[in-house]
């Protein structure tokens, strides 16, 4: 697989050479080993790890009907009031980060209305803190740690 920027995990890899499986520690089952999928579970890791995610509140795979569509949002993070806070949208490496990727989230958020986007490739991660009053948002250095989001 891709090597990525973001911090190596002990990961269970299962199936077999053919259709490779990788563990989901939110889903608590193994999922095909995509090039996306390699991203998500590098970045929940990275989330709970390195910057504080409670493993509980995040949730991989969340169904969201918008419109007549049924859609996938890649990973939700939860406050404990069990409210949506954060979109995390993942890509391949190869995938390259651009705004098709940011209307898909933006999609997304048209149901959740989070105040956090994620947009990550593996190598490159944006996030954004959304201001609804202000109807702008801003671009943040870094993603913050759990205890330091202001919805909480």
């Amino acid at each position: 697989m891709y090597r990525l920027n973001l911090p190596s995990f002990e990961i269970k890899i299962g199936g077999t050479k053919q259709h490779p499986m990788i563990w989901d520690i939110l889903r608590n089952k193994y999922v095909a080993l995509t090039p996306e999928e390699w991203v998500r579970q590098h970045f929940i890791h990275f989330l709970i790890n390195e910057k504080g995610f409670p493993k509980a509140l995040l949730a991989n795979e969340v169904v969201l009907n918008v419109g007549d569509k049924t859609l996938r949002a890649d990973s939700v993070l939860y406050n404990r009031e069990l409210r949506a806070c954060m979109i995390v949208e993942y890509k391949a490496p190869t995938v390259q980060i651009n705004q098709k990727v940011f209307d898909q989230i933006l999609a997304y958020n048209s149901q959740l209305q989070v105040d956090y986007l994620i947009v990550s490739n593996g190598l490159k991660h944006y996030c954004c803190q959304i201001d609804y009053e202000k109807k702008t948002y801003n671009f943040l250095p870094d993603i913050p740690m759990y205890p330091d989001l202001v919805s909480f």
